[in-house]
């Protein structure tokens, strides 16, 4: 691995942090009832939310890269 892509790889792992972040930072009474919420979703629905935010991932990664 080069170390521009090293760099990639940090900077994005980095912006996942920090977009996973604002929202508890921001408004936590929020985040906390939205998480709240989805202890009591089936499984199914749970895994359908991830699938979805994978694929979504992957198309931004083809589309940018």
């Amino acid at each position: 691995m080069s170390d521009f892509q090293e760099a990639v790889l940090w900077s994005a792992l980095g912006l996942a942090f920090i977009l996973e972040s604002v929202l508890p930072l921001a408004l936590p009474a929020f985040w906390r009832r939205t998480m709240r919420q989805m202890t009591e979703l089936p499984d199914d629905q749970i895994r359908l939310y991830g699938l979805s935010g994978l694929i979504i991932g992957l198309i931004i990664i083809y589309l940018v890269a």
